[in-house]
């Protein structure tokens, strides 16, 4: 263990390059997703990804509330992203603080790019993000319960939105940071793609790479996201598999 200041920095990567959880730079977290989690919701979705729990609902296209967001070409995605206040070591005040504010509007953003608004002028499609317990990478995490939440709404899309985390660790770049190389790490790159055009419709950055660590970082979040997509694909695929015909349920 070393120290900077006050606080101990653990060893983020071994001389044979294993993590902290015993993973390779390149290797994600275990993923867990299942569609349809919710009965009440137009369409759900929940995921675990590593110790992050997350659900997703989503309800509409519907009226606009409040009223004054409607757009007359569009359909307006309005999402709502929010920690529950046991969903972290300290208790977290409850309520959306500026943090969940932010990610709410950058999520917004990214599913307005693969949903076909256009379809629902004049309404909302409302997408409610609950985080039930966090470690690392919960806006991916939401992101990506989201997009299997709408698809299981039935709402069209380009493509389904994965997202993922890339960061720089123990000077290393590393697919999907836990908790630790999240405090700890020299970057985080939270990234969305979609896969089969490749389009990188949201990216952001906290601390500091070179231009040669963004692009491998780009490249190994195009890695992720597949294997990200490859889940969120068999989810839907084992929701529709199981659930009853039409035929079956008269």
């Amino acid at each position: 263990m070393g120290s900077v200041g006050a606080k101990e920095v653990p060893v983020l990567l071994s001389p044979e390059g294993v993590r902290t959880d015993g993973r390779r730079v390149d290797e994600l977290r275990p993923i867990r997703i299942e569609a349809g989690a919710l009965k009440h919701a137009d369409g759900s979705a929940y995921v675990e990804w590593g110790a992050n729990k997350v659900m997703a609902a989503v309800y509409g296209p519907r009226e606009v509330h409040p009223r004054h967001l409607q757009q007359n070409t569009k359909a307006v995605i309005q999402c709502k992203y929010n920690m529950a206040a046991f969903s972290v070591d300290e208790r977290k005040r409850p309520g959306l603080d500026r943090r969940s504010q932010e990610i709410s509007k950058v999520i917004a953003e990214a599913l307005e790019s693969v949903v076909f608004v256009e379809e629902f002028p004049r309404t909302s499609i409302d997408v409610y993000i609950e985080v039930l317990q966090a470690n690392a990478g919960t806006r991916c995490a939401g992101l990506t319960a989201a997009s299997v939440a709408l698809a299981d709404a039935g709402i069209p899309m380009v493509d389904l939105l994965p997202a993922v985390a890339v960061g720089k660790a123990g000077g290393a770049l590393v697919l999907d940071l836990n908790k630790a190389e999240d405090n700890f790490g020299e970057a985080d790159l939270p990234m969305a793609i979609v896969p089969q055009s490749g389009r990188l419709v949201l990216l952001q950055m906290e601390g500091h790479v070179t231009q040669e660590e963004l692009a491998r970082a780009l490249e190994m979040g195009v890695q992720g996201t597949r294997q990200v997509y490859d889940k969120m694909r068999q989810a839907l695929r084992d929701r529709y598999a199981s659930a009853p015909s039409a035929e079956a349920a008269q």
